[in-house]
């Protein structure tokens, strides 16, 4: 995979821009951008990559992403045409002018661009209302693009439907240079943490010695290359485990660990938790989920 450096909004003729995505896969690599992001998936599934968070995604999911916090999404294999779709809005911070959201009555939404900076998911109700004005807008004049826009964040801001994404933005406050490097690294990583990796080819990506990288990465991230690999890895392992019935053996060689012994020793690390306790817990979280929402829907 890739890194890219997306071009967003066209400064001289918008500083707003709608997409519409319907494909047989989304394309875009791990990238990051100047704008904030507004992404609704109508279609597709598969794992959702913000900074260091590693999620599965589905029809339904609604994101709303700082400037330069790099992301994808990865489909589960290929579809066919139209079985991925999306709709997307980048703006940039100032759309409504360089101070506008220094207002006392914009400071709703002034807040909830400052907690995008580590990726919010939106859910519930108002998910849905903004998944419809989303579509709505997509064939509204500039203006009423704005002036929706502008209803959209408002509506997210006043509700509790949301929740952070990324639990590690600190690492992303970076010169444009360093953030280049170092997401280049985690490209890297995700197209390949459930095969083997090299630190040779990771240092290349950052256009250094392996010496040189292993301690400008530790760095900058406060962590090691092998450090990141086991994170993604454990959290693939992670998300095997609470969605499948696959075996411990099975969940460990498809998460790109090589024995058995060294998986659970680092799922334990990470965890505190073995595999299999790990996979009762969220069963029984699951369950006691399921009951409260039944006890909630039931008729008294």
């Amino acid at each position: 995979m890739k890194l890219s450096h997306e071009p967003s909004v066209n400064e001289k003729s918008s500083s707003i821009a709608f997409k519409q995505l319907n494909d047989s896969y989304f394309d875009a690599p791990y990238h990051f951008h100047s704008a904030y992001e507004l992404t609704y998936i109508a279609k597709s599934e598969g794992k959702r990559f913000v900074g260091s968070s590693m999620m599965d995604f589905q029809a339904g999911d609604l994101v709303l992403l700082g400037p330069n916090l790099p992301h994808c999404w990865k489909n589960n294999g290929l579809g066919e045409e139209g079985s991925s779709k999306a709709v997307t809005i980048q703006f940039k911070e100032d759309f409504w002018g360089e101070a506008f959201f220094a207002n006392p009555e914009t400071e709703p939404i002034r807040l909830l661009l400052d907690k995008a900076k580590s990726g919010l998911q939106i859910k519930g109700k108002t998910r849905d209302r903004i998944a419809k004005e989303m579509g709505f807008l997509t064939n509204m004049p500039p203006f009423q693009r704005m002036l929706g826009l502008l209803d959209l964040l408002n509506t997210i801001a006043i509700s509790t439907d949301f929740q952070v994404i990324d639990s590690e933005p600190q690492q992303y406050a970076l010169n444009p240079s360093d953030l280049d490097r170092i997401t280049k690294v985690y490209a890297y990583v995700i197209e390949n943490y459930t095969q083997e990796l090299h630190l040779e080819t990771a240092a290349h990506f950052a256009n250094m010695t392996e010496t040189a990288f292993c301690r400008y990465f530790k760095k900058v991230t406060h962590k090691t290359f092998l450090d990141l690999v086991t994170e993604y890895r454990i959290k693939h392992a992670c998300n095997l485990l609470a969605n499948t019935e696959k075996q411990v053996t099975e969940v460990c060689f498809e998460s790109g660990f090589g024995n058995i012994s060294h998986f659970n020793k680092q799922f334990k690390l990470v965890t505190g938790h073995s595999p299999l306790s790990y996979r009762k817990i969220f069963l029984a979280k699951a369950a006691f989920i399921r009951s409260e929402r039944w006890i909630k829907a039931t008729p008294q």
